[in-house]
């Protein structure tokens, strides 16, 4: 073999290595971010309450599944929920109960691989699946400044940039971080994160750009997305904005701060600024 063949294979050999490289660290990077389960552990009918179970179409076919459930007061609002990165919505029944019990109507809804919805899920993906169950809602003669995205955790980060696209009446982040990137440099800080990461959920820089009332909720104790997250988030706010601290780990604040997440819920969607304002692009200074 001569020299310029063996150089060429060479060059081969390392740029198939470098590839090998890039696919597992996009492997990695997506494991660590989405944990779909297909397994419905519960069933909208076990909260005793009107319901509908709806399928919404999404890009290239495919279609997502949402639980409704109507509000049983004089409340027009609806709060458009966006869960966190495991389970299905199967797994937020309870969530469900506490807002409706605060007076809301709820839409839970799953992004493209997780329970019955068809598809994989991917950061653009689980944006417009949000923007999807929005337009579900305003088809049904639900005005954009009643609907309330509620983002739990990762889905803070889709009803943020929810916000960016369509009219709001508010948000509501519970255990949400600033950005994906930041987070996953808190938890490995042994990886250069913010140079190779593709998956980002920038939340932080969202609100600079938003005029819209949001309520943050997060617990000191939380063990996987630390308080200052919460603080940086409500920093980057432009008012009207509320933070309110609950207990209990990332995955338990539900269970540990029920009464006082209730007591928050009900006293922001009561709020006069919530419902009569939309959520719009901050003008220019």
């Amino acid at each position: 073999m001569n020299k310029a063949r063996r150089r060429w294979f060479t060059l081969l050999r390392f740029g198939l290595y470098l590839l090998a490289i890039y696919v597992m660290l996009r492997w990695f990077e997506y494991k660590q971010i989405y944990y779909p389960s297909r397994r419905m552990d519960a069933a909208p009918k076990q909260l005793d309450r009107p319901f509908e179970d709806v399928f919404i179409p999404v890009e290239n076919g495919e279609r997502i599944n949402a639980w409704y459930f109507p509000a049983q007061s004089v409340s027009n609002s609806v709060v458009l929920v966006c869960h966190g990165n495991a389970g299905n919505i199967s797994h937020r029944l309870d969530l469900a109960a506490l807002l409706l019990e605060a007076g809301a109507g709820v839409l839970l809804l799953d992004y493209r691989g997780y329970g019955r919805s068809d598809g994989k899920p991917g950061e653009e993906n689980t944006y417009r699946d949000a923007q999807a169950a929005y337009h579900w809602l305003t088809g049904k003669g639900i005005a954009g400044k009643s609907i309330i995205g509620y983002g739990e955790s990762l889905g803070g980060g889709v009803v943020s940039e929810l916000a960016m696209r369509e009219t709001l009446g508010g948000l509501i982040l519970q255990s949400t971080f600033t950005s994906m990137t930041d987070l996953g440099a808190e938890v490995f800080p042994w990886l250069p994160v913010r140079l190779i990461s593709t998956i980002k959920y920038n939340t932080r820089a969202k609100w600079p750009k938003l005029r819209v009332p949001v309520l943050i909720l997060h617990s000191r104790r939380d063990d996987l997305i630390a308080f200052h997250h919460a603080e940086e988030n409500f920093a980057a706010a432009n008012e009207p904005k509320f933070l309110r601290e609950v207990n209990g780990g990332h995955n338990d604040a539900l269970w540990s701060s029920r009464p006082a997440m209730l007591a928050a819920i009900r006293e922001f969607l009561q709020n006069p600024l919530v419902n009569h304002s939309h959520a719009q692009a901050a003008p220019a200074p």
